[in-house]
């Protein structure tokens, strides 16, 4: 049976330990310094009227397929995913019975078919737009903006690439003062000029920084970075699944 769906507008933590060096380090397209040995504490999950649709799988997996109630398997992905947290998507389009997801896997902007009743879902009216062109980020609540700041962007041969994707995790490092800051949200796209950074596979990310000079410029591997102040922000606002636009 179909799980109901919830929405909610703060999130709920759900908290789970990972491995110190590795946690950062799938991170790996943020910082142009190397991935930080002392890793992250804690992973943070949530859930989130209105707005983006999100999916959050219930059982120990699941099968991903190239079209609803077809044969043809893309992908099959396990929960909780390698940080701990509960794999959840991104939906972009509701059938009823199946879902069209967006994945967090290459290539940028890959979407899947996946049963409806093998998740949970729940709502946020949140999204994040990110312009590369103006160094400056804005999350929305519906229409209305609610926070806007500078950003610090990928460098020339490590440029973030523009696309549409959402929050897959939420990380605490535990030095705040290291190159991903207080916060830091792995997203579900990567970069297209790393296949691997550091041991990872390049994923890109949204983190913290106390360093105003990594901000308003070309700084890192592909991620993008804010203010701790505004990391902090998100972290304690926005779910787990909030999209996230980012245009040249």
């Amino acid at each position: 049976m179909r799980r109901a769906t919830t929405t909610a507008r703060r999130p709920h933590r759900s908290l789970a330990p990972l491995a110190a060096a590795a946690a950062l380090a799938a991170l790996a397209a943020c910082s142009s310094a190397p991935a930080a040995e002392d890793g992250t504490e804690t992973a943070v999950s949530a859930s989130g009227p209105g707005g983006a649709e999100i999916a959050t799988v219930v059982g120990d997996g699941i099968t991903v397929r190239t079209e609803p109630g077809g044969d043809e398997v893309l992908q099959t992905l396990a929960s909780p995913n390698d940080f701990g947290v509960d794999r959840v998507f991104l939906v972009e389009e509701n059938r009823g019975e199946w879902l069209r997801v967006l994945l967090p896997v290459r290539p940028n902007g890959t979407t899947g078919w996946i049963r409806s009743e093998e998740v949970s879902l729940s709502s946020t009216p949140f999204r994040v737009e990110v312009d590369l062109s103006e160094f400056a980020f804005t999350v929305f609540d519906g229409e209305e903006e609610v926070r806007g700041g500078v950003i610090g962007t990928g460098e020339g041969e490590t440029p973030t690439p523009p696309g549409r994707y959402y929050f897959t995790e939420l990380l605490r490092p535990k030095d705040p003062d290291g190159p991903y800051g207080v916060y830091a949200f792995g997203l579900s796209g990567f970069s297209e000029t790393l296949e691997t950074f550091a041991g990872g596979p390049g994923q890109l990310a949204v983190h913290g920084t106390d360093d105003e000079d990594a901000l308003g410029r070309q700084v890192s591997h592909g991620c993008v970075r804010v203010s701790n102040e505004d990391v902090t922000w998100m972290a304690e606002n926005l779910p787990i699944g909030t999209p996230v636009e980012i245009s040249d």
